[in-house]
């Protein structure tokens, strides 16, 4: 029996993204993207309802602002009390995976699919039946829990993010981040480690009188 393309993807083989099966899981896809996008802000259940189409999971309590692109949607699992702002893009060909409680800035885009470097591989490679073909392989994206991306970050193929991260604005994810770090630029680099140190009951000046929850208490 032929090994079904979206089977390759997960493999992280060589696959066609012509296939008639991946194209329709995409068409299907970017319509829905469409239709949600014509939506106003206030249409919470019409909202949610398109969503919850478009995604393979998404948790509790989650919102996005909008406008939105997903490749094929189903390829992306999203955890509860999700938020990303303005211009979520996710080009899931392999699998996307974010944790709970993340919050994205404006034009966080990630991706998953690689192409190859030589410019004729690009073109055309020789599939498995010896036709010609336009191939790709991808790398899965995995997004921990309590995360939190600036404006404008990118996330490249095969990256995982720890729990507890900081993505400053403007950040080329390329390569691992550790759990509970600062990390920013482009390559993407760890700045330092998340301490109690940058609690906000140290910068009273900008807390206003609002205090951390202590452990153990609950909001």
């Amino acid at each position: 029996m032929a090994v079904k393309e979206e089977e390759k993807i997960f493999a992280g083989k060589l696959f066609s993204p012509g296939d008639p099966e991946l194209v329709a899981i995409k068409l299907k896809t970017h319509n829905l993207n469409v239709d949600f996008n014509a939506t106003h802000e206030n249409e919470y259940e019409k909202r949610d309802q398109i969503l919850h189409e478009i995604i393979g999971e998404f948790g509790e309590n989650g919102r996005i602002q909008g406008p939105i692109a997903f490749h094929y949607g189903k390829h992306t699992k999203i955890g509860k009390n999700f938020f990303a702002n303005f211009n979520f893009t996710v080009q899931d060909d392999a699998l996307v995976t974010i944790g709970d409680n993340c919050n994205f800035g404006p034009n966080v885009t990630i991706v998953t699919p690689v192409h190859p470097m030589l410019p004729e591989e690009r073109r055309a490679m020789k599939k498995q039946d010896g036709q010609p073909g336009h191939l790709c392989y991808a790398k899965p994206v995995v997004i921990g829990n309590d995360c939190w991306f600036g404006a404008n970050v990118v996330v490249c193929p095969g990256v995982t993010i720890g729990d507890g991260c900081v993505i400053g604005a403007g950040s080329v994810v390329t390569r691992d981040v550790p759990p509970r770090s600062f990390a920013a630029g482009n390559p993407c680099r760890v700045i330092r480690e998340i301490t109690e140190a940058d609690s906000m009951a140290n910068k009273p000046e900008i807390a206003g009188g609002c205090t951390p929850y202590l452990p153990g208490e609950q909001p």
